[in-house]
């Protein structure tokens, strides 16, 4: 190897005529710099945000209707285990011992899914927030 490409240079200062204008010049660098980055950073957490949505209404959605699922079934069996079938209807039989109306009460029926809506009602109001989370490996379908 020859000893010229690993000689020092020599660096020659630039000659500034006007002082001012090369520090507006260094300002309205950075200036633009800073704007740059903060598009880049908007347009960064536009695009997650809008990757990220879908994923987060859906896993919403199926965590409420989970929720419902559940508290429904727990207050509709919790109002049906204070009521009797023969409440609920009146079987009548002629002479024969043959069944010839079977007639509905519907008072009673209409108290039951009435508590039933109101127990409900008051389950999903008294369940107050759930946490939601997102796996990882839902942004990349895995």
């Amino acid at each position: 190897m020859y000893k010229i490409y690993s000689r020092p240079r020599i660096r020659i200062p630039k000659i500034v005529l006007n002082r001012a204008k090369q520090l507006k010049d260094k300002r309205n660098k950075k200036i633009v710099k800073i704007i740059i980055i903060i598009i880049i950073a908007f347009s960064t957490v536009k695009l997650v945000l809008d990757a990220v949505f879908p994923i987060f209404d859906t896993l919403c959605e199926t965590k409420a209707k989970s929720i419902a699922t559940i508290i429904s079934n727990e207050e509709a069996t919790k109002v049906m285990k204070e009521h009797y079938y023969d409440e609920l209807f009146t079987v009548q039989k002629d002479s024969n011992n043959n069944i010839t109306m079977v007639k509905s009460n519907v008072i009673e029926i209409n108290e039951i899914i009435s508590d039933i809506a109101v127990k409900i009602q008051k389950a999903i109001d008294d369940k107050g927030r759930e946490d939601i989370e997102i796996a990882l490996r839902k942004f990349y379908g895995i």
